[in-house]
């Protein structure tokens, strides 16, 4: 296999030495790809908070509603490593410039959509874009930046991508006030417009450093779109047909089977989609791990903790939107500190190793949480949490590319960021199965007191959504005041549940990930 480089000033980034080009055009092509990657974030939380706007302009029923968020993140997860793979044989920036102009198109096809079927189309060709947008990006960040410049590109990679996740639902609910659902979706395409307009730019000397004579692999690229289809859509559909049913199980089971089928297929192609060759270094696949542990350490935080604070603390949405702001700081903040600890000599992996006993110490800490909590005693583990999502971000995506030769960097970045954005999906969509089955059994063993057991179901699942006054009208119960108190009880009892089997799981994950770790470094191969 080897590696093509259209520009003689791109030798070097073959050699697996990035071509830094002048400062003005590294400067420009870190603006661009920084601006396309919030932009991808925003949407994916920001999104939501549209939905009831849309389904009142729309008419639309709640399942095609739910798929205006579904339908991009399942296209997400099953086209990034795709996207890696076209990005090592057409060159990145081409890659990521088709990406973007799909995204924009996408996104104006949002904005005018007639009906909720035609939005669940464009929604899904957004999420197709945007897994070009995140795979070619960091390949493209790898190929520019060197030494502590790569460390500070990827630092503001993940504190951009940070921003993006946190003020997402803030910037949406401000454009539908003020400007009406549609602008959610044309402001994503303005901002994509003005990254394909910086483009040519910076693309006048840009490497385009590619696998020669590689094809893509389309058997191997249909079985696993095929298999991330199956095991997303079980994800979505399990709280709605239950975790258990012969559809959830026959979505796993037909997931698992592709996947075995990929594996089969990759080992039988000369180019293929994901070389497993590179999963055989145990350091990048140690490295792919750590999103893992954030998924479930933090994103089921910053999904679920502001239920608990409403439902449970008697928290107001502006006081619970201004208590999670303890947890987002230090994703925006910390990627930027490790990027001056390693400058200062501080080993990456150490930082990495740190990132992930904050995870485990800071959802440790937040069993300190309860129905009347002191704010300034929650807001260490808070902190703590956040730290261990922010020390890692960015900073775990340089290093696993360090290990990877430069005509395979689009590969193993569309392989990291599938591992990113399809364990938030398994993590979000675990705690919310643990968070049910927990209020289920708690409710169904106390609700005699207040009412019959046939509305046992009904009132565990309001209150695992985290309604509790629909909770409290589904019991129909006379002694209200006492209903109600059973019922923070019993959410707060599952909420620590769960927080202590999240704590275990990224435990375990931490522990994989540094005896992984273990060893000399690996040098990294030329191409």
């Amino acid at each position: 296999m080897t590696t093509h480089t259209d520009a003689p000033a791109a030798q070097d980034a073959a050699e697996g030495v990035p071509d830094t080009g002048p400062v003005p055009r590294r400067a420009l092509t870190l603006a661009a790809v920084l601006l396309a990657v919030f932009v991808v974030p925003t949407s994916i939380s920001g999104t939501a908070v549209a939905l009831p706007d849309i389904g009142s302009d729309t008419h639309a029923g709640l399942v095609p509603l739910q798929w205006v968020v579904n339908a991009f993140n399942v296209a997400f997860a099953c086209l990034t490593l795709v996207w890696g793979s076209v990005a090592d044989i057409i060159g990145r920036l081409r890659a990521f410039a088709l990406g973007a102009a799909v995204y924009t198109v996408a996104s104006l096809a949002s904005a005018l959509a007639g009906n909720v079927v035609l939005l669940d189309v464009a929604r899904a060709l957004a999420g197709a874009g945007g897994a070009a947008i995140f795979a070619c990006g960091s390949a493209i960040l790898a190929t520019v930046f060197a030494g502590p410049e790569r460390t500070r590109a990827f630092a503001l990679f993940g504190t951009v991508a940070g921003v993006g996740v946190a003020v997402g639902p803030s910037l949406s609910g401000l454009f539908v006030e003020n400007l009406g659902w549609r602008w959610v979706f044309g402001l994503h395409a303005l901002a994509l417009g003005l990254v394909l307009a910086a483009l040519p730019a910076v693309a006048k000397g840009f490497p385009r450093v590619r696998r020669e004579g590689a094809r893509l692999d389309v058997p191997g690229s249909a079985v696993f779109v095929v298999a991330m289809m199956l095991l997303t859509t079980a994800i979505v559909q399990g709280s709605q047909w239950g975790w258990a049913s012969p559809g959830v199980l026959g979505l796993f089971a037909g997931s698992a089977a592709a996947l075995a089928v990929f594996v089969l297929v990759e080992k039988r192609t000369e180019y293929p989609l994901l070389d497993l060759g590179v999963l055989g270094d145990r350091r990048f696949l140690a490295l792919c791990m750590v999103p893992v542990a954030a998924s479930f350490g933090f994103v089921t935080m910053l999904t679920y903790l502001p239920s608990y604070l409403t439902a449970v603390a008697g928290f107001g949405s502006s006081a619970a939107g201004a208590t999670m702001v303890l947890l987002t700081l230090p994703v925006l903040v910390c990627p930027m500190l490790a990027a001056k600890l390693v400058g200062r000599g501080v080993a990456p992996l150490t930082l990495i190793r740190v990132s992930l006993v904050c995870l485990v110490a800071g959802d440790v800490g937040l069993t300190l949480f309860g129905p009347d909590p002191v704010v300034a005693v929650v807001a260490l583990p808070m902190l703590v949490t956040g730290a261990g999502m922010g020390l890692s971000a960015g900073l775990v995506d340089g290093q696993a590319l360090e290990l990877v030769d430069d005509a395979r960097a689009g590969m193993a970045a569309g392989f990291l960021n599938t591992l990113r954005l399809g364990s938030e999906a398994v993590a979000v969509a675990v705690y919310g199965a643990l968070l049910a089955t927990a209020v289920t059994g708690r409710v169904r063993d106390g609700i005699g007191d207040f009412a019959g057991a046939d509305r046992a179901p009904a009132v565990a699942g309001d209150l695992a959504a985290g309604d509790l006054s629909g909770a409290v009208e589904a019991a129909g119960a006379a002694d209200r005041a006492g209903l109600t108190e059973f019922l923070v009880t019993a959410y707060d009892g599952a909420f620590h549940t769960v927080l202590w089997t999240l704590a275990g799981v990224c435990l375990l994950l931490g522990l994989l990930v540094v005896a992984l770790l273990r060893g000399r470094p690996a040098r990294r191969p030329s191409a």
